[in-house]
C-alpha cells in the first residue's frame, strides 16, 4: 500500500484543442492515484491509467448517485444532477432497460439510409459551393443533430433554439449557481412541455416509446422521462466530426489514406474515438460505498475518484503508438463510450452516424482540406470546434 500523496495537484490541467496535457502523462507514471482539487467542490483522487479506470467505472462499490448529495468536485459553481448519469445499479438498469430498445443494431440499422441520405446530401451540397466553408456550422451540427431530433421527434421549428439551451447548460464559462440552474430549469422546462406535446401527437419515435413506458406501463416517473430524453438530447450537440477531421488532417497522410483505402473506416473511427478527447477534465465523479483499494492507493468510504477516459486511452502499456493515430488499429479496446453500466447507450448509433459523416466527406470532397485557423470552443464542458474552415 502506498502513502498518500500530500500534494494536491490543481484540475483540471490546462488544455487545449486536442492535446493532452503533460500532466495526464506524469500522472499515468506516478505511483498509485494523484489528489486533485477543482474550482469547486472537495478534492478527490484522479485515476489516469487504463486498468485503473476501467475498474473504477465497472466496480458498483463506486456510486455515482452520492454525487448529487455530496460536495462534488466539479468546475463549476453549480451542480447537474439528475438523470441516467446520477444513478447507481438498480435504478439505473430499470430505465437503460427501456431506452436501450430505442439503440438496438436493428433499429440503428433502420435509421442509415436516412442517416446516408441526410449527410451524402450536405456533403454534395457544400461540394458545389465556393469554398471556403465552416465545417461545423454547414455540416457537422445539422448532420448530427438532425439523427437525434428525429429519434427523439423534436419538431424541426425547435430546434434552433434548442441551441441556445444547450449552451447554457453545457458551458463552463464564469456562471454562478443560480445561473447555471436557471438554464437547468429552461431545458427541463422546454422537454416537459414538448413531452406533453408528444402525448397528443404520437409518432414513430423515442419520445413517444418513452412516454408509453410512462404513461401505459408505469416504469418511469414523470421527472425520469424528462431526464431520459435530456441525456439523449445533450450529447448530440457537440459533433466530433470536425475533431475527427482535424486529428486526421495533423497526421500526414491520415486523410489520403482513408480516401484511398475507405474499407480503413470502421478502425479508423474506433482509433479517433480513442484518440481524440471528448470532454474537458474528467467529470462525474464517483464515490467510494466503502474503502477501496485502486492503483496501489486506499479510497476510503465517502472519497470521491474522478476518472480520465482520455488519459486511459493514451496508456501506452495498452496502445502501442498511443499518441499518434493507427487507422488500422485491431483489437482496439478504448474506452471512449465509457465502461460498465455507464456504458454509451448510443455507442452503436454513434459508430453508425460517425461512419455516414465521414464516408460523404470522403466519397465529396476527396481533397479536402483546412482554410484557415480553427476557432476552439473554450467554454464548453465537451472539445469541440467552434469554427473549422475548409476548402477544397
Amino acid at each position: 500500500m502506498t502513502a498518500v500523496d500530500a500534494d494536491v495537484w490543481a484540475f483540471p490541467f490546462d488544455e487545449e484543442g486536442l492535446e493532452l496535457n503533460e500532466s495526464y502523462r506524469r500522472a499515468r507514471t506516478a505511483e498509485g492515484l494523484v489528489r486533485v482539487q477543482q474550482a469547486y467542490g472537495e478534492a478527490a483522487w484522479l485515476a489516469t491509467r487504463y486498468e485503473d479506470v476501467r475498474f473504477v467505472l465497472a466496480d458498483p462499490r463506486f456510486s455515482r448517485a452520492m454525487s448529487m448529495t455530496e460536495n462534488c468536485p466539479r468546475t463549476t459553481e453549480g451542480v447537474q444532477r439528475g438523470g441516467l448519469l446520477f444513478m447507481d445499479r438498480q435504478d439505473h438498469a430499470r430505465i437503460r432497460g427501456l431506452v436501450a430498445k430505442a439503440f438496438t443494431m436493428r433499429q440503428v440499422a433502420a435509421l442509415r439510409p436516412k442517416v446516408h441520405q441526410l449527410t451524402d446530401t450536405l456533403a454534395e451540397r457544400i461540394a458545389s459551393r465556393t469554398p471556403p466553408i465552416d465545417l461545423v456550422e454547414d455540416y457537422a451540427k445539422p448532420a448530427r443533430s438532425t439523427v437525434i431530433f428525429e429519434l427523439l421527434g423534436i419538431p424541426p421549428e425547435d430546434r434552433n433554439g434548442f441551441r441556445g439551451l444547450c449552451e447554457g447548460v453545457l458551458s463552463t464559462g464564469a456562471m454562478s449557481a443560480e445561473e447555471f440552474g436557471a438554464n437547468h430549469v429552461k431545458l427541463n422546462g422546454y422537454m416537459a412541455e414538448l413531452v406533453h406535446r408528444r402525448r397528443h401527437e404520437p409518432g414513430d419515435d423515442l419520445m413517444t416509446a418513452l412516454i408509453a413506458a410512462r404513461d401505459l406501463q408505469d416504469r418511469l416517473s414523470e421527472e425520469e422521462l424528462v431526464n431520459v430524453c435530456i441525456d439523449i438530447l445533450l450529447p448530440a450537440y457537440q459533433s466530433q466530426v470536425p475533431n475527427f477531421v482535424t486529428a486526421l488532417m495533423r497526421q500526414p497522410g491520415a486523410w489520403e489514406k482513408l480516401v484511398a483505402e475507405p474499407h480503413l473506416l470502421p478502425s479508423a473511427i474506433e482509433e479517433l474515438v480513442r484518440f481524440v478527447p471528448l470532454v474537458e477534465g474528467a467529470p462525474f465523479p464517483r464515490y467510494a460505498t466503502e474503502d477501496i483499494e485502486v492503483g496501489g492507493v486506499l479510497v476510503r468510504a465517502g472519497e470521491p475518484v474522478l476518472v480520465s477516459m482520455a488519459s486511459a486511452n493514451r496508456d501506452s502499456s495498452v496502445f502501442a503508438g498511443a499518441d499518434g493515430l493507427v487507422l488500422d488499429r485491431q483489437d482496439n479496446r478504448h474506452l471512449g463510450f465509457g465502461h460498465g453500466i455507464h456504458f454509451c447507450l448510443g455507442a452503436q448509433l454513434a459508430r453508425m452516424a460517425l461512419y455516414e459523416e465521414l464516408s460523404a466527406l470522403i466519397r465529396r470532397i476527396p481533397t479536402l482540406r483546412p482554410a484557415g485557423e480553427a476557432v476552439w470552443n473554450t467554454e464548453m464542458g465537451i472539445r469541440g470546434l467552434r469554427a473549422l474552415p475548409v476548402g477544397w
